[in-house]
């Protein structure tokens, strides 16, 4: 099925993953969004849990490996080629969104990245792009109870 103008939504997984005060984001190298700071993730696999997905695409976008802990929360991107509602869906991605461990590596952009980073809990906001990443960063560091 194609990403751009899907016949029914597609199902992506984002992990927010967490070391010390600071968050693993990546910028992205291919629509939609692209060129923007974002939670790494991507498409689940058939046969593939949430939770594996997250791992796979961490590790593939980024080098590093993960330890997935939980749910954060379930995010629509619908974006329209058009200001009506009438106008075709461009972009349909039901996200589901983990919080994780660091549990290795060292950032390098893989597959999907341009740049990969680790950014202070702080400096999320002056960052990324769409407000639901920022919210849902501050979520799972919240769920994570780790000291700012």
């Amino acid at each position: 099925m194609p990403r751009e103008f899907p016949q029914s939504p597609l199902v992506g997984v984002g992990a927010v993953v967490l070391r010390d005060d600071k968050v693993l984001l990546i910028r992205r190298a291919h629509p939609p969004r692209q060129g923007e700071w974002s939670l790494p993730g991507g498409l689940q696999k058939l046969g593939e849990t949430v939770y594996e997905a997250a791992a796979r695409e961490v590790m593939e976008e980024t080098g590093i490996a993960i330890q997935p802990l939980g749910i954060v929360d379930v995010v629509d991107l619908i974006e329209r080629d058009g200001e009506y509602l009438n106008s075709r869906v461009r972009w349909h991605y039901t996200l589901i969104d983990v919080y994780a461990l660091w549990q290795a590596g060292e950032p390098r952009p893989g597959t999907d990245a341009e740049e990969v980073s680790w950014v202070p809990i702080s400096n999320v906001r002056s960052m990324v792009g769409w407000g639901e990443t920022e919210r849902i960063v501050e979520q799972a560091y919240d769920m994570c109870k780790m000291p700012r």
